[in-house]
């Protein structure tokens, strides 16, 4: 009897193993570092969203010195997170991102200023000083610029762009006018700083009709080609979306998770979970399918660049719904 029930564990314990091993692996490459931008990422691997996919998921944390155009084209991923404008800049650039799924529905980049410099409206922007992130996201910014008409080389008539740190340090320090900030993220650390809501003037891209879609699933062109890739690409979409609709449902929680992926020990519980809320804003009303309507304004946004554009020319092939499809 004891053979019996020993042989069969064995057989259970290798039919487990033979599964483990079958696991498709894959690795996604972060925009920036672990917090909770990329929470239903981490959910779907802390539930076991992937494995029950038969994926085998790797995360791996941005950084200001990480750029994920770049990781992919070097064979660092098999699939990044980046925002729509750096994504068909690389594209032009040489770098064949194609747009997978596109999670975030909603733009969280604001234009943050100190209502003390006396700017009550972007009329107001010539002769100031402006903090403005780069590495890709700098591309709205210019955009928004070139269609108000104002020179970003400084003077009188133009605004002198601050290479922003991914930091507030600019606004606190009053080297700016107005700072770059994300409706999660640098907005509340001005807040926590000290500045009371009432004292800063905000404009948010949405508003000023120059949004341009972030957070999107991309991978590379000729990857699309093997049936086998995009077949897990699918259930990594699938489980991914899985994923979002769980944080929505518990964001504390799914804070939490995000906390227990933090190698760093940066975050903190309060931010993460004040983060998540306001993430949530950014997913809702999205299944995860890109709306070709929001693709179209965001390369007319970049294509609006003067003598200067973000990209050149319309890109063709730059987005597939062949793989959410799959998924859904």
């Amino acid at each position: 009897m004891k053979r019996v029930i020993g042989t069969i564990a064995a057989v259970a314990f290798g039919a487990s193993a033979a599964s483990a091993l079958a696991a498709d692996e894959l690795t996604l490459q972060l925009k920036w570092v672990t917090q909770a931008q990329f929470a239903g990422y981490y959910v779907a691997k802390d539930k076991g969203l992937y494995e029950e996919e038969g994926l085998d998921v790797t995360i791996n944390p941005g950084g200001p010195d990480i750029a994920p155009p770049q990781v992919i084209a070097g064979g660092g991923a098999d699939v990044i997170i980046d925002w729509m404008p750096s994504a068909l800049a690389s594209r032009e650039k040489g770098v064949p991102l194609v747009n997978i799924a596109q999670p975030f529905k909603s733009s969280g980049m604001m234009l943050t200023c100190l209502k003390e410099s006396g700017i009550a409206g972007p009329e107001d922007f010539k002769g100031r000083t402006l903090g403005v992130w780069f590495f890709g996201n700098e591309y709205p910014f210019l955009s928004w610029m070139s269609k108000l008409g104002i020179p970003t080389e400084g003077g009188s008539d133009g605004v002198t762009v601050l290479k922003q740190g991914f930091n507030v340090d600019p606004l606190l320090q009053k080297q700016a006018d107005c700072i770059s900030t994300m409706t999660y993220n640098e907005y509340w650390q001005v807040i926590d700083a000290g500045i009371a809501p009432e004292e800063l003037l905000v404009f948010k891209y949405e508003d000023q009709g120059v949004a341009t879609l972030e957070d999107g699933l991309y991978v590379l062109e000729d990857d699309l080609k093997d049936p086998a890739f995009v077949d897990k690409m699918a259930r990594f979409v699938k489980a991914s979306m899985k994923g979002w609709a769980w944080a929505r449902e518990n964001p504390k929680e799914a804070a939490m998770i995000v906390l227990d992926n933090d190698a760093t020990g940066a975050q903190t519980e309060n931010h993460q979970v004040r983060m998540m809320g306001e993430i949530n804003k950014l997913t809702a009303g999205s299944d995860g399918k890109l709306d070709p309507a929001d693709y179209e304004r965001t390369v007319e946004t970049l294509l609006s660049g003067g003598s200067d554009p973000v990209i050149t020319q319309a890109p063709e092939g730059a987005w597939t719904h062949e793989v959410i499809d799959k998924a859904m």
